[in-house]
């Protein structure tokens, strides 16, 4: 398995509960076939552009270990989630 690190920002309309709700259903799906070693809320931040109307987000740092076959399903699942804006997932190099 290779170790990956995903961020999502979240749009800025989403209540606590709902970012919550959103990171549970997410490290469930990457727990089906990997592991998450770590889930790092970074909190509401200004963004450098507006996206898809947003000023502000909420962003989500999840690192983990899975399979190559997981992150396509993972992308796929935050394309379509209409609360997730962005998000981006990168392979960490082994040191």
């Amino acid at each position: 398995m290779n170790k990956y690190e995903s961020i999502i920002i979240i749009g800025q309309d989403v209540e606590e509960e709902g970012i919550n709700a959103l990171i549970s259903r997410f490290t469930d799906l990457i727990n089906t076939e990997g592991k998450v070693s770590e889930v790092v809320q970074m909190g509401k931040r200004k963004l450098a552009y507006d996206i898809k109307k947003n000023k502000e987000g909420f962003y989500v740092l999840f690192n983990f270990e899975a399979k190559p076959e997981l992150i396509a399903e993972l992308e796929r699942n935050y394309r379509i989630t209409d609360e997730v804006i962005k998000f981006i997932t990168v392979r960490k190099d082994e040191k």
